[in-house]
């Protein structure tokens, strides 16, 4: 066989095409790699259908004790962890937002709580998103009924209860939990939770003040009075308005 001898050139030509191939393969599967985890994180991270609401999928672990844990911590430390997340919800359940759908669902979904020899204080807690067609005092006279057929002894606390029944109703579909602690972690809203006892005493006291202030000063005719609450009903929307925290709502299943 006739044997040919390349050049120096055409060897370091050849060499550098070789290396140059290898760049190809390593950016090809680099592309590939970072496709698969995009795709991966996309499925992980689920948009809800609803503005300002994300779900967040959990493995090996249930939704309220790792949101009770992030809260217990926030709580204890005041140290504020996030700038964007309004609220953390963990969701245990789901079904079709139909009052019937959930009559049947919640009969059995209750029963690690409720049932007896379980038993409990309770308050259900209500938001509707994208939805109209259910009735929010329907679904809590239903849904105490369910609970408190479970066990008589089960009783409605809406100031301090052990268990808080979260229903948050987004378009078609009806998330459910049950939580402790709702009302010490602040309704599980995270930018509240870090606040100290002293800046909620501060709050409350220059809210009482402004209270009894607008209780002092009457307006001498009913003119003047109508005009009166005209400005204070106007002057509570707005500032029911800018005190409502911007923020996004995480639903964890």
């Amino acid at each position: 066989m006739p044997c040919v001898k390349f050049s120096d050139h055409e060897e370091r030509l050849s060499g550098s095409e070789r290396e140059e191939d290898e760049d190809d393969v390593e950016a090809a599967l680099k592309k590939e790699v970072g496709q698969i985890r995009a795709s991966t994180e996309q499925k992980l991270r689920r948009e809800s259908g609803a503005n300002n609401v994300v779900f967040i999928r959990t493995r090996g672990i249930e939704p309220e004790s790792l949101v009770h844990h992030i809260l217990k911590d926030m709580h204890a430390t005041k140290k504020k962890k996030t700038r964007v997340i309004l609220r953390m919800l963990p969701i245990s359940g789901t079904c079709k937002a139909f009052m019937e759908d959930m009559k049947k669902y919640t009969e059995t979904f209750f029963e690690p709580w409720f049932k007896a020899p379980n038993k409990g204080t309770f308050q259900i807690v209500y938001k509707a998103r994208n939805n109209s067609h259910m009735s929010r005092e329907e679904v809590i006279k239903e849904l105490a009924g369910i609970v408190g057929s479970l066990n008589p002894e089960n009783k409605v606390d809406l100031n301090n209860p052990q268990y808080t029944i979260v229903v948050e109703i987004i378009k078609s579909v009806c998330c459910l939990s049950v939580v402790r602690d709702y009302v010490l972690f602040r309704k599980y809203n995270l930018q509240e939770v870090v606040k100290s006892n002293k800046e909620d005493t501060q709050q409350n006291s220059s809210s009482l003040t402004e209270e009894q202030n607008s209780k002092v000063v009457k307006p001498e005719t009913e003119e003047e009075e109508k005009s009166s609450k005209e400005v204070k009903q106007e002057n509570k929307n707005q500032g029911e308005i800018e005190a409502e925290p911007k923020g996004n709502d995480v639903l964890t299943v």
